[in-house]
């Protein structure tokens, strides 16, 4: 026998909302007023503009409600939950896979909004994470930061098919494209320049090594169509990157009171400063809310999943989808962590060679994420790397033998193992 952390009090008074684009459905129940032990429940609609919003907060603290609770339906929740925050109430949002109704039952606005009022004063639900205010601003720009990287990814490549169509294969001969020289050759292109000796002669430093392939790369059938377009293409991607350095700007000056964070973050393996940006925007920088870095691992979709019948288990033992704008820096992390002589690069290279690469980074992914609860928890810690000899210096004796002799039989030799004098 455990205690648990159940707790079984009721919330006497509690509200409900089913939000929608337009209206939003809210339910309160609350203490009857004459019979003890018996609940009462009103059911009035709002408009979800920021007016009738305040109304609504008004009527929910004449009621005196304690909680309010709503679902994460696409962004249609902030505009509420925005204004009973700055009113003070104790606003959960809620996953919607976890108040699902029941099968068989009716479904309409009100009845959606009685059963999350009925499931919430049972706190038979779970709040989900919502970072204050200042990481809210961070999150928003680091998240657009990374869809203005992919879409100038996305126009670098039309670019990169453009110049295919037009038989300009400059993409062959030069890693980048969009270099120095790169940018020069396209210039003259959409310029009028077709000879491929001039083009090719605006090569510098390491390309002019490569100026016969130069030359024969850029013969191609390049018209005045390719050159409309290419124009038009590369205005796109130096507006985008005008548009990521004024984000990168304003990254810099919110980060300011998390500098120290940061640079803590920083001495990860393969954690680099604007990776340490993004995962201080996506987990915050309080740790109370996940109690364990298991608690933060389980959040974020690193812990397998757990699904089990009768003894036995049921399916794969996936993590599933989490957050994808931390999963993929920590992802990145791990790919670079791997390419270290570090304890972290080290594990890494233990589980591909047992059980592949995208194992290995999940991992990796999830001992990142460990290190960075501890770091975010205790303020006063730094991290010190364990070292890539971390493992054989905690293998007892028999096991490192063991370990060896499986090498060198994996290479083609016959072990014989005689004790030193």
């Amino acid at each position: 026998m455990r205690d648990t952390q159940d707790d079984g009090t009721m919330i006497e008074r509690v509200a409900a909302l089913d939000i929608g684009k337009a209206e939003v459905v809210c339910c309160v129940r609350v203490p009857h007023p004459d019979v003890r032990g018996r609940r009462t429940q009103e059911i009035r609609t709002f408009s979800t503009m920021t007016r009738a919003l305040g109304a609504m907060s008004d009527w929910l603290a004449g009621l005196e409600v304690t909680r309010v609770v709503m679902e994460a339906t696409s962004d249609y929740w902030k505009p509420a939950f925005y204004v009973l925050e700055a009113a003070g109430f104790d606003v959960w949002l809620v996953n919607a896979r976890d108040v699902k109704h029941l099968p068989g039952r009716p479904k309409t606005d009100k009845l959606d909004a009685v059963w999350l009022c009925k499931v919430a004063e049972r706190q038979m639900i779970r709040a989900s994470f919502v970072p204050p205010e200042p990481i809210r601003q961070l999150r928003d720009l680091t998240r657009y930061r990374v869809d203005l990287v992919g879409e100038r990814g996305r126009e670098k490549n039309r670019v990169e098919k453009l110049l295919e169509d037009a038989g300009v294969k400059l993409s062959v001969v030069a890693s980048d494209i969009f270099g120095v020289s790169g940018r020069a050759m396209m210039h003259a292109l959409i310029a009028g320049e077709r000879d491929p000796l001039v083009l090719a002669g605006m090569a510098k430093t390491t390309m002019r090594k490569k100026l016969p392939r130069l030359r024969e790369a850029l013969q191609g059938r390049f018209n005045e169509h390719h050159a409309f377009l290419l124009e038009r293409m590369l205005a796109h991607v130096d507006t985008i990157d005008a548009d990521i350095g004024a984000v990168d700007e304003r990254i810099e000056a919110l980060i300011v009171p998390f500098a120290d964070t940061v640079a803590r973050l920083d001495a990860i393996p393969g954690i680099g400063s604007v990776a340490a940006r993004v995962i201080i925007a996506e987990v915050g920088v309080d740790m109370t809310r996940f109690p364990t870095a298991g608690h933060l691992a389980s959040w974020a979709r690193f812990s397998p999943g757990v699904n089990q019948s009768a003894g036995r288990n049921i399916g794969n033992s996936s993590t599933g989808h989490g957050n994808r704008y931390l999963a993929r820096v920590l992802g990145e992390a791990a790919v670079g962590a791997s390419r270290t002589n570090t304890f972290l690069g080290e594990r890494y290279r233990r589980i591909a060679h047992r059980r592949g690469k995208k194992k290995a980074i999940v991992a990796v992914g999830r001992s990142i994420l460990v290190i960075v609860w501890h770091l975010l928890a205790h303020p006063d810690t730094d991290f010190t790397d364990l070292g890539p000899d971390h493992y054989d210096q905690r293998r007892g004796t028999q096991r490192a033998i063991r370990h060896h002799i499986r090498q060198l039989h994996a290479l083609g030799y016959q072990v014989t193992l005689h004790p030193a004098a």
